[in-house]
């Protein structure tokens, strides 16, 4: 079973989309039973929240299933958890290292590295576009997927 956590810094946007969003492709491909896929965030500020209401609409529209999930915060345990452990900018990455201690395993990386791209997926909690936010997570998942299968 290959164990993916998709981490932002408050799990109420970009993370949960990424969940949602690659829970939807392995189901899609018929490989539910190969994955464990969660997500998290680097602060506590969300912590019990539901996904954002702008991230639940574009799933919405676009026919993603929206799962039951409450926001957490990342801890060092995850890291021996998990696969993978996917950020999606470059400070959700500074503070996944100092949470988890490191990086001796190279399990810490950028959704958008997956697709061979070095950039940040913008926040739409301050962005308000979560157009745009979708299709750089559908972008990252697609090429993660195709990695993994």
């Amino acid at each position: 079973m290959i164990k993916i956590l998709f981490v932002c810094h408050g799990n109420v946007c970009r993370s949960t989309m990424s969940q949602f969003v690659f829970q939807d492709m392995v189901n899609k491909c018929g490989k539910q039973n190969e994955f464990q896929i969660d997500s998290a965030a680097t602060s506590r500020e969300e912590i019990g929240n539901g996904p954002h209401y702008g991230t639940v609409r574009k799933l919405n529209k676009e026919g993603i299933p929206v799962l039951h999930h409450r926001a957490r915060q990342l801890t060092r345990k995850d890291y021996d958890r998990y696969d993978y452990l996917i950020g999606m900018d470059s400070a959700n990455i500074r503070n996944m290292l100092r949470i988890c201690g490191g990086d001796p395993e190279g399990k810490i990386c950028k959704l958008m590295e997956f697709a061979g791209e070095a950039r940040d997926i913008a926040d739409p909690w301050y962005t308000g576009n979560f157009d745009r936010t979708y299709d750089d997570v559908a972008e990252g998942c697609k090429a993660l997927l195709k990695k993994l299968l």
